[in-house]
């Protein structure tokens, strides 16, 4: 949103990310003037998207879907493209949603390389969005375009609603007005809006926060996470609501949080739809639970960088974990845990839920790609030391 802003925005506390660097490549690519500080971007927005460029988002999805409707307003084709696990996760929702608002999209079958031209001639889209970004991406875009232009967006399949709801707030700052159904299956926004400089700090992630604490109460540790908001809409925050309801210790003092396990593990039946991204620190949790636990409701974690559902199942398998599949989650009987060789598959969240699988296990574990836990949790492997 600083891209698009007609000033200079100071962004404090950016976590140096690959996923980051991938977004920050982006939006240099569009324009955007970024100077990088020792705690801080300052970001010089751009007036157009005046050329044509090839832009590659790396692994990040989430710099993908929304930059795919931001460019959407330029006037010069933009193509996007990226790694082998972004080449496996379709668009195609989205670019038939911004096909119907008059952008000219090329893709085949809508996976990348996409490209998209302007301008955004607005009307009525219908799109569903398994993936909140697609909805985050059209709402973000919607204001800016040009005065006149009415964009009016159906929503038949919502998931991670909460992730919108943070747009909305975003949106809601910018002083932009908007309609919206209550249950967020339709919006009106006129355009002829301007972005002001988006100041202040990027609050700390309560989806990364959720493997330091999958660690904790596997290993019978204690953890403080500092940083943290009990007030922030993020939708990750239930994950702490489900530790507490598989007997863990959670409790806030200010904007810490402590995390710990005395007693044993509960499992449980737990809906993941909000909060899919939770999935795998869940199941690595509840391969150390009594009885069983029932991921479900979370269809959409098979679109992630991996199919995160069959990932767990599969390699919890490999260290005698009982899995069973279900088309929208996993059952996972808790036990003993071996050690043995595991696949990251190249997916940061399913390398740091195995990770703290290892602290827990009969004997070691080693974990092929494990690098991949940089690409949001940067430094994530050396913590577990402590």
């Amino acid at each position: 949103m600083a891209s698009f802003t007609s000033g200079v925005s100071v962004i404090e506390d950016p976590l140096d990310s690959l996923d980051t660097r991938s977004c920050i490549a982006v939006c240099r690519g569009l324009g955007a003037d970024i100077h990088e500080e020792p705690s801080c971007l300052v970001v010089r927005g751009i007036d157009s998207i005046k050329s044509e460029r090839i832009l590659d988002v790396g692994n990040s999805g989430t710099t993908l879907f929304l930059a795919l409707s931001m460019a959407s307003l330029g006037n010069a084709p933009i193509t996007f493209t990226g790694d082998n696990q972004i080449r496996n996760r379709s668009a195609a929702n989205l670019l038939k949603g911004l096909s119907s608002l008059g952008v000219n999209v090329q893709s085949a079958d809508g996976y990348v390389p996409i490209s998209v031209l302007g301008p955004w001639r607005g009307g009525r889209c219908r799109v569903e969005c398994p993936t909140s970004q697609y909805l985050s991406g059209l709402l973000m875009a919607s204001p800016l375009a040009r005065r006149g232009v009415v964009t009016e967006i159906e929503v038949p399949l919502l998931n991670e609603k909460p992730y919108v709801e943070m747009t909305l707030s975003y949106l809601d700052r910018q002083g932009v007005i908007y309609e919206k159904s209550k249950d967020f299956s339709y919006f009106r926004i006129k355009g002829g809006a301007f972005y002001k400089p988006m100041n202040g700090p990027v609050p700390a992630d309560f989806s990364s926060a959720a493997f330091p604490a999958a660690a904790a109460v596997i290993s019978r540790g204690k953890v403080e996470l500092e940083g943290l908001d009990p007030k922030d809409s993020q939708g990750d925050k239930a994950f702490f609501d489900i530790l507490q309801a598989m007997g863990c210790a959670v409790d806030w003092k200010g904007n810490a949080l402590f995390v710990s396990r005395n007693g044993p593990l509960r499992g449980g039946v737990f809906d993941l739809n909000a909060i899919p991204d939770a999935l795998p620190a869940l199941s690595a949790i509840a391969a150390f639970a009594q009885g069983e636990t029932v991921l479900t409701n979370a269809a959409h974690a098979r679109i992630k960088e991996t199919d995160r559902i069959a990932v767990m199942a599969r390699e919890l398998g490999k260290l005698g974990v009982l899995c069973t599949e279900r088309p929208d989650g996993l059952v996972i009987r808790g036990g003993t845990v071996r050690g043995g060789s595991v696949d990251g598959q190249g997916d940061h969240r399913i390398v740091m839920a195995l990770a703290a699988v290892g602290l827990g296990a009969e004997s070691k574990i080693e974990i092929v790609g494990s690098e991949a836990a940089d690409v949001t949790y940067p430094g994530f492997l050396d913590l577990l030391t402590a």
